[in-house]
């Protein structure tokens, strides 16, 4: 079986929650790891995703650790797209705009 594991960084604006992790993970960078496995008996190659993984950097007493955390990609998808619409709203607020003039 032939198998392959794609690094990439994401940066997340907003505090964020995944499914199966305790409490909110803090915006800033996180590394994900793809694995996926080689399609036979294909004319041509392709490859099926088989693991995503987020690693989470451990804060407080647990600073200087990091780990793996499993996470389905539909998860990590929605979670990224509640990151880009909560960005998206935070630069249309009401403070980001100009004052209207009062006509009185």
């Amino acid at each position: 079986m032939n198998m392959r594991s794609t690094r990439s960084t994401v940066r997340f604006s907003n505090p964020f929650t995944v499914p199966g992790y305790p409490g909110d993970l803090p915006a800033g960078e996180y590394e994900v790891l793809v694995e996926e496995e080689l399609l036979r008996g294909l004319s041509f190659e392709a490859y099926r995703r088989t693991a995503t993984y987020l690693t989470v950097r451990g804060r407080g007493r647990h600073a200087g650790r990091s780990e793996l955390r499993a996470i389905s990609d539909s998860d990590f998808k929605e979670a990224l797209s509640r990151d880009q619409g909560a960005t998206k709203k935070n630069d249309h607020s009401d403070a980001a705009l100009s004052p209207q003039e009062d006509e009185t």
